[in-house]
């Protein structure tokens, strides 16, 4: 790999599972939207105070190198670099007194930040 922070990953691990609450937000967000071909796109960047940060936004297509998960009729698209780093990685949805957000509990973190949106392996 030309990334030397990479995880090494097989097809086994390369999974990206939703919790409930993941589900059903992207249900309620695609919904409103008006566009039930919406996706969810993952993304690992550089940068962050740790190192990589996530990325969310909608798409609605993916390409040669993207990795489709579904569940209950939601999909979550990521490339397969950033799959290297997401790797048996489920995305939840929090709902607490701090706000409302997408959080990825990333076995491959050795650390994140406060934020949750930033980790480093």
């Amino acid at each position: 790999m030309s990334d030397p922070f990479a995880i090494e990953t097989d097809e086994a691990t390369r999974h990206l599972s939703l919790s409930d609450s993941a589900v059903a937000r992207l249900n309620r967000l695609i919904k409103q939207e008006g566009k039930p071909d919406l996706m969810l796109r993952g993304t690992v960047s550089g940068g962050g105070c740790s190192g990589y940060q996530y990325g969310f936004d909608f798409d609605t297509k993916s390409g040669a190198d993207d990795l489709v998960f579904e569940r209950d009729g939601v999909r979550v698209v990521t490339d397969t670099v950033s799959m290297d780093l997401l790797a048996g990685s489920e995305l939840d949805y929090v709902d607490d007194l701090v706000g409302a957000y997408f959080k990825v509990n990333n076995p491959n973190a050795s650390s994140s930040c406060g934020c949750g949106t930033s980790f480093s392996v």
